[in-house]
This record gives C-alpha cells, sequence and structure tokens, in this order.
C-alpha cells in the first residue's frame, strides 16, 4: 500500500469565558496532535506546549521512511513516556507549576496504518461515509461510571464529576498508554478536538457540521456552533482529510505556537 497522508485544516481558540488558551496542537502531513493543559492558566498552558512541542521535536524518529511500521508504532507509544519526563523535569526546575498536566491525542500514519495515541479527554472521530464513530475513549471518571452501567448517557450530561480525568500527562511516570490501530482510506475524514467542542456539541451536531463541506468550512463551522452554544473553554479542531500526496508542512496552534 503507498503512503497515505492528512491533508488538514484547523483552528484553536480562546472561547468566551477563558482569559488564555490553554489548548496547543500539531499539524503534519503524518502527525496531528491536540494537548488541552491544565492547572491554573500559566500551568496549562505550558503543559499542552511541552506535549506539543516535545511530540513534534521526537517525530523524526517514528515518521522516517526507513523504519518499518512495528518500530515506528513503538516509538510513537514511547513518545508519551517522554513527554510525561519532559513534565516532570519542568516542574522539578519550576516548582509553582507543580500540578501541570496536559491531555494528548495523536495520530500518526504509516503507509495506510493510523496509530491513535490517547491519554485523557480530547477525542478523536473518524468519519467514512455517513458513519461517524468515535476512536479514542475517554479517560474520566465520567466514562467509566458508564462503562459500568452505574449511570446513563443522559444522566452524564449534568453529572458533578463530567470533567474529572482518571489519567492525563503530569510528570508521575503512572501512565498505562495503548496504542490502537486502524485501517486508513481515501476520502476518510478525521477529527482530533478538545473538550471544548465536544463538551457543548453533541455527536449528532459535529458530524452534521463536517460532512460535505470542505475540511476549512467544516472547522469553521465547528468553531461558530461552539460560541453560539456559549464557548465556555477553549476549543482546538483539526479535521483531516486522507490523501496520497504530501504538502510536507508542519504547524503548531494555540499554547505551543507562541
Amino acid at each position: 500500500m503507498s503512503q497515505l497522508y492528512f491533508q488538514c485544516a484547523a483552528r484553536s481558540a480562546v472561547g468566551l469565558v477563558r482569559n488564555g488558551n490553554e489548548d496547543s496542537a500539531l499539524i503534519g502531513s503524518q502527525l496531528i496532535a491536540v494537548a488541552d493543559g491544565m492547572g491554573g492558566h500559566a500551568g496549562g498552558e505550558f503543559a499542552s506546549s511541552v506535549a506539543i512541542n516535545t511530540l513534534s521535536e521526537i517525530s523524526p524518529t517514528f515518521t522516517n521512511s526507513e523504519i518499518d511500521k512495528e518500530s515506528a508504532s513503538d516509538l510513537f507509544l514511547n513518545s508519551l513516556h517522554t513527554i510525561d519526563s519532559q513534565i516532570h523535569a519542568v516542574t522539578q526546575d519550576e516548582p509553582q507549576l507543580a500540578g501541570m498536566g496536559t491531555t494528548l491525542t495523536a495520530l500518526f500514519i504509516s503507509a495506510n496504518e493510523i496509530s491513535l495515541l490517547h491519554v485523557g479527554d480530547s477525542r478523536a472521530y473518524r468519519l467514512r461515509g455517513n458513519e461517524l464513530e468515535q476512536l479514542s475513549a475517554d479517560h474520566t471518571v465520567l466514562q467509566e461510571l458508564l462503562n459500568k452501567g452505574i449511570i446513563s448517557q443522559s444522566e452524564a450530561h449534568i453529572h458533578p464529576q463530567r470533567s474529572m480525568l482518571t489519567q492525563a500527562l503530569m510528570g508521575e511516570g503512572n501512565l498505562e498508554p495503548s496504542l490502537h490501530i486502524f485501517e486508513g482510506k481515501i476520502k476518510d475524514r478525521y477529527l482530533v478536538c478538545s473538550d471544548g467542542l465536544t463538551g457543548v456539541l453533541s455527536d449528532k451536531e459535529i458530524k452534521s457540521l463536517i460532512k460535505g463541506k470542505d475540511a476549512a468550512a467544516a472547522v469553521d463551522a465547528l468553531i461558530d456552533a461552539t460560541y453560539i452554544n456559549g464557548a465556555p473553554d477553549n476549543v482546538t479542531v483539526i479535521l483531516a482529510d486522507l490523501v496520497e500526496s504530501s504538502t510536507g508542512t508542519i504547524e503548531k496552534l494555540g499554547a505551543a505556537k507562541a
């Protein structure tokens, strides 16, 4: 199978309530990622930018076409530990940032295989034909309660613990990372986003806004819809269509861009 690539459109917005943007994003032809920082304004911005900048720096090791897919997947998975160690080092040097952390949801494409690396409650979706599928599983107390059948989906929207994470990159070395691999097909559309989007829009609403539009228009429609719904959080959106040619460019958004 020939190499497939991401053709992307992306935006990151502060929203209507927050003073700064604690989200960061990485947009490339083989790697896309969103990180949503936490731990106070300065800490959140720092943590998400550390995650995205570290991932960007080490990405040539696993996007290198000279290595086999299995080795690339291992290196991609291990990047989480590198990022976590980097966050630990920062908090050791700057104790005032202790407690900062970040989510990370990243997609890497090698040939026609899409690898998903995920910690936290940012999300990855795939639109294939008329079906929108959530590829990531939220690492939240709420998701655990749903999985166990303790609460219903309707109760989830108003649950007081809906934003409490069970996993995040905080430099504590206690990650349980896993890599999920999917077959990519031409015309697939992938969405990677922070919970500033999914916290206010349902999957049905997201699908209606990204289907049948070019990627840039769809991204604008998603961001606009969050603002119409009050935009209580930072919101970052990457839409990536699978294509057979690469632009070769890499871009950063949000806190990592500063």
